[in-house]
């Protein structure tokens, strides 16, 4: 007879190798991983997913074809029964500001990957910027995976920057293995990592015409009411959410889509808006795919897709107190009918995928001027959860939350074995327990600065174990030791 184990037995010890905080890097003999809730981004269903030694999917089963393995198969396969909890896909999260180095002091790739571990995301994709340098050139990319190798406990891909003049580092940027390029179309906030005028879009879209990469935009447009100085018409109490908000409208975004959208029809590039906050982007777009796929475009969507972010969908302008600069983004969280707007868009699948846009950084930058605190959002340890808060209220099953959290980031970045619970696939899983809840305290947070909007917020469903590539990384709340991630880059390019 196999070894039948349930979840808290091997936590024990029953992988060789197990210290008292973790299991060393290593391959794994096969397994089996069950539940009475296996969801994929379509089904949920009694069963399990086989895995190989090689930490691959080799199957996903019905409880039917479980039991005639289980009669017939291999007596050292090893089983882990994880009863009712759900047995998903690891989450990935493609807009991830990991800031290291130059920044570290912000975020580093320790302490955003284990944050990311215990909080079910097997794969994150770093931005191009707030690190010093930005991964603008492919030297600079070389510099930042020197940075993150063995450093990190979850896989990271990475993203180019599109700034104005660098289209001659996309080819050998593309051949290292990075996701695509961001630019920006408003100041960055960073000045090395400088926004494109509209003279420079031009140069980008036709250095990239064709290529099996994203081009992903920061859109909001270069705007003279955009301000940190208190002597104009919005400014009238720095300290109040609504004077940021007066200076980011929603027609920012919108010129920006618009502008973008003469590119779309002009070249053969897959454009992604990241972190919509308007709703009126998406039908802007929605205009543009479908012009796009009557010509016969076969890109995935069209090659036209759009992200938002929790802090969109979980919050809403009129709640944010005066002062309370950790809701500080850009674009900005907007009112509550934009709100419910989003979750329309949710709902009719008008989105492609839901992204944290982890944006740490350290408290002195905050503070409670609203014009000239830093703006970003952190909570790639806390996705998983405030997705499900909102759509659980909502009467929306977990396929959805794979649906967003895993399939639609991987596929936008071509993650080809990340994200699916299908054979092939890496075996990036976790068991998540959909009816628990907890509260958001600084003890339990695993990213660096311990600032969040969601602080003493209860949220419902926890990540109870995240596996990667089979292996145990992260059981409630805790990380093991030895960072088992890998750098999804090309090693001949960026180690040679």
């Amino acid at each position: 007879m196999r070894p039948l184990y349930n979840l808290p037995t091997l936590l024990l010890g029953l992988f060789v190798g197990v210290s008292c905080r973790g299991i060393t890097t290593r391959e794994v003999g096969r397994q089996l991983f069950l539940s009475r809730r296996v969801v994929t981004e379509a089904a949920e269903f009694d069963g399990g997913v086989l895995v190989g030694s090689n930490g691959v999917i080799e199957s996903v089963l019905t409880r039917e074809s479980i039991d005639a393995l289980l009669r017939n198969g291999d007596s050292s396969l090893q089983v882990f029964d994880g009863g009712n909890l759900a047995l998903m896909a690891g989450a990935v999260d493609s807009h991830v500001h990991v800031n290291e180095p130059g920044r570290t002091s912000w975020e580093g790739f320790v302490t955003a990957t284990r944050a990311a571990a215990v909080g079910g995301f097997t794969t994150i994709v770093d931005m191009p910027l707030n690190s010093i340098p930005p991964t603008t050139t492919l030297e600079n990319l070389k510099i930042k995976a020197a940075a993150a190798k063995e450093e990190v406990f979850v896989d990271v891909a990475f993203w180019g920057g599109a700034v104005p003049g660098n289209e001659k580092e996309y080819p050998r940027m593309i051949e290292a293995g990075v996701v695509g390029f961001k630019g920006y179309l408003i100041d960055s906030g960073v000045p090395e990592f400088p926004h494109l005028e509209v003279e420079d879009i031009g140069p980008v879209f036709s250095a990239l015409d064709g290529a099996a990469v994203v081009l992903a935009f920061h859109a909001e447009l270069n705007d003279s009411r955009i301000t940190t100085d208190c002597d104009n018409e919005y400014c009238t109490d720095p300290y109040l959410y609504n004077t940021y908000l007066a200076t980011r409208p929603e027609a920012l975004e919108l010129d920006a889509v618009s502008l973008l959208v003469e590119y779309i029809e002009a070249y053969d590039v897959h454009v992604h808006i990241v972190h919509v906050s308007a709703e009126g982007v998406i039908p802007i777009l929605e205009e543009a795919r479908q012009k796009r796929l009557m010509k016969g475009n076969s890109r995935w969507r069209g090659g036209v897709t759009a992200e938002t972010c929790h802090h969109y969908l979980t919050l809403s302008s009129e709640q944010i107190p005066p002062g309370h600069t950790e809701y500080k983004c850009s674009p900005p969280i907007r009112n509550i009918t934009n709100k419910e707007k989003l979750w329309q868009y949710i709902e009719e699948r008008r989105f492609d995928l839901i992204t944290s846009d982890h944006s740490p950084s350290v408290a002195s930058l905050k503070g409670p001027n609203f014009l000239t605190a830093w703006g970003g959002v952190s909570s790639v340890q806390f996705g998983v959860s405030l997705f499900w808060t909102e759509a659980k209220a909502r009467g929306y099953s977990l396929s959805t939350l794979s649906h967003f959290l895993s399939a639609g980031p991987a596929k936008l970045t071509g993650l080809q074995r990340k994200g699916f619970l299908r054979p092939g696939y890496d075996a990036d899983l976790i068991y998540f327990d959909p009816d628990a809840s907890f509260v958001v305290t600084p003890e339990i947070i695993m990213y660096k600065n311990k600032i969040s909007p969601y602080m003493n917020r209860v949220l419902q469903g926890q990540v109870v174990y995240t596996f990667l590539r089979g292996q145990l990384v992260a059981s409630s709340g805790e990380v093991f030791e030895g960072p088992l991630g890998e750098l999804l880059l090309s090693p001949a390019v960026l180690f040679n």
